[in-house]
């Protein structure tokens, strides 16, 4: 950005026909506004505005006040090249002591390392050389890293001693990292005007969001866009109070309603009631068509509206297709999920606090959705390592669930065919094989974990296991503890801020938590792949192959499944698409490059057709 000085001149309007044609000679004040200029721009130095005054009142001699100026600012351009030298001497000391020092280890690892070594079994002299490896590898980011840091930190109060609480940051392996995603960036917030006060809507909706918190929070989504397709008056919606959880809270106890009706002014009008004169007017109620295109909702859904003027949705979840809508609307889906979708204020602080408490020492963590929990597994019909009680008691259930349509299902085949969460041993095992260490946070971010067992099978391996419940304090938790949305949006705070999002399961959560993640800059999210995970494992545990093989199998099959940019993807089904919401690339992120090459095609098109045209 240019910085412009103002001078006291007058502006070209302000001279008469007289000035503006003939030769203006300048003047004694230009001549010395035109000194100012040429220090100011060679020297980058601000001119005192006491100098300034000096000359204008000629008050003392010119050629006095300048050489003082000049003298300044040679003193100071000497001082900053001083200060640049030993800074310069700095960073070349610190590369000397790193190529000594990386030159020592390898001379180490060369030899064995002495006689531990050479007395040590075959694996453990490996093991032992990685680890030289690695911490030379380390020593080496570190050093460069205080380098850098001394290099361009200009304050004298920027020691070595100063750094060390920072250390760990530079040791994070390949395995905290998210993957490549610089050229991507959000793209939601077009030129939009406020809906004015001439407004006229066809008619009032009211929305009943079907549900647990996540599957309310996308179908509220759906809604706001099915609003704005149809010019209709949204409701503040109502939530579920009779799904699994039983939880009575509503939409105010969930969400910051204010926020959510501000942010989407300029889009859809919202209001908190119906107002008084329609009130006793009886809504047409209605359960739209799953995954529908927008010409549902305008030719079969409107006429409705405009008829009825107030129409009531029974369900919200799924009622809009992921594909083939016009960009403007999945913008607005996004700016409705990730912008106005603010959970209460109390929710959001003690979520927060979480966060702080779980990265406390400055360490990385894993959030994993572990939904090894009685609903799931009573509506997925998986019982591996449950007992036979256990298995009848999630079979029963079933049967008890009406809107379940499977009843007898096949648990060992639906988990050959990669269709059951993992089960929290396997979790541990996946976790272990992609060399997560054992010492590091894992928050738990589900219900009870179902079975006699619990999360010990995860526990074992990994012992510090942390959950809402454990991470905060009774008096902290006592006003969520009854209300199971509210706890969710709790574990979706902590999992959308951890370093590593990992799910064993593709539920409605992991599908909200990895595309919000997404649309925050691709944060490093585990998709396994249960299907050939269930069958590595089994062969593991039956013998026929040895951890080794096992982990490095495990890392060769998820190597691209971290939560890298790729398209959405389409398919013939709407049932079987990738879901809008668990990966909004394309709609609500833009690819720099792909924009770019777009550009350059046009570009060339345009001159072949100028081309043409002569």
């Amino acid at each position: 950005m240019l910085t412009t000085t103002a001078h006291y001149r007058r502006r070209a309007t302000e001279f008469n026909d007289e000035e503006k044609l003939g030769d203006h000679a300048p003047s004694a004040l230009e001549r010395e506004e035109a000194l100012f200029r040429d220090i100011e721009c060679n020297h980058s130095f601000h001119v005192f505005p006491m100098t300034k005054y000096s000359f204008s009142r000629k008050g003392i001699m010119d050629k006095w006040v300048l050489w003082a100026e000049r003298c300044w600012v040679n003193a100071s351009w000497g001082v900053n090249s001083m200060r640049k030298y030993v800074e310069s001497s700095l960073f070349t000391f610190l590369l000397l002591m790193l190529v000594v020092s990386a030159v020592l280890k390898f001379s180490l690892s060369i030899h064995g390392g002495g006689k531990f070594a050479e007395s040590d079994v075959t694996g453990q002299k490996i093991a032992g050389r990685e680890n030289e490896i690695l911490f030379v590898h380390n020593f080496k980011n570190n050093i460069l890293s205080m380098a850098q840091k001394a290099f361009s930190n200009p304050e004298p109060s920027s020691s070595v001693a100063s750094l060390k609480p920072k250390m760990k940051q530079f040791q994070i392996s390949e395995i905290w990292m998210k993957p490549n995603s610089d050229s991507f960036y959000k793209c939601i917030d077009p030129k939009r005007k406020r809906i004015d006060a001439g407004y006229e809507s066809n008619g009032y909706l009211l929305v009943h969001a079907n549900g647990g918190l996540n599957q309310m929070r996308t179908g509220i989504c759906d809604m706001v866009a099915v609003a704005k397709i149809m010019n209709a008056t949204l409701v503040l919606p109502s939530v579920d109070h009779k799904s699994f959880w039983t939880d009575p809270s509503d939409f105010k106890d969930i969400f910051d309603w204010k926020h959510f009706i501000d942010v989407l002014k300029c889009d859809v009008k919202i209001v908190e009631n119906l107002p008084p004169e329609f009130s006793s007017v009886k809504p047409f109620v209605k359960a739209p068509v799953s995954w529908s295109k927008a010409s549902y909702y305008r030719h079969e859904i409107l006429p409705l509206l405009k008829k009825h003027k107030v129409i009531k949705f029974t369900h919200s979840d799924s009622r809009l297709s992921n594909n083939a809508l016009v960009p403007s609307i999945q913008k607005l889906r996004c700016r409705a999920n990730y912008e106005a979708l603010r959970y209460t204020p109390e929710i959001e602080e003690l979520g927060n606090i979480l966060v702080e408490r779980l990265r406390d020492d400055g360490e990385p963590y894993i959030a994993l959705h572990l939904r090894y929990e009685k609903d799931m597994l009573a509506f997925t019909g998986c019982n591996h390592n449950l007992t036979a009680n256990e298995t009848n008691e999630l079979r029963e259930m079933r049967y008890r669930v009406k809107h379940w349509k499977e009843k007898e299902i096949d648990s060992t085949e639906r988990r050959l065919q990669g269709g059951c969460p993992m089960s929290p041993r396997e979790a541990a095992l996946f976790l272990k094989a992609m060399d997560y260490p054992t010492s590091m946070k894992i928050y738990i971010v589900a219900g009870e974990i179902y079975g006699e067992n619990g999360i010990e099978g995860l526990r074992q391996e990994y012992p510090n296991v942390f959950s809402h419940s454990t991470l905060a304090t009774a008096s902290e938790l006592e006003p969520f503890i009854k209300y199971q949305n509210r706890l969710a949006a709790l574990d979706y705070i902590v999992a959308l801020d951890s370093d590593v999002f990992f799910y064993t399961y593709d539920g409605n959560m992991a599908k909200a938590v990895q595309g919000h993640r997404r649309f925050e800059g691709f944060k490093a999210t585990i998709n396994p792949d249960r299907l050939n995970f269930v069958r590595l494992i089994d062969s593991f545990d039956d013998g026929m192959i040895s951890w080794e093989e096992f982990a490095s199998e495990v890392k060769r099959l998820h190597r691209n499944r971290r939560g890298a940019p790729y398209l959405r993807k389409a398919g013939h089904v709407p049932r079987l698409e990738e879901s809008f919401y668990a990966n909004p690339f394309p709609g609500c992120v833009c690819d720099r490059q792909q924009q770019q090459k777009k550009k350059q095609l046009l570009d060339v098109r345009r001159e072949q057709k100028t081309i043409a045209s002569q």
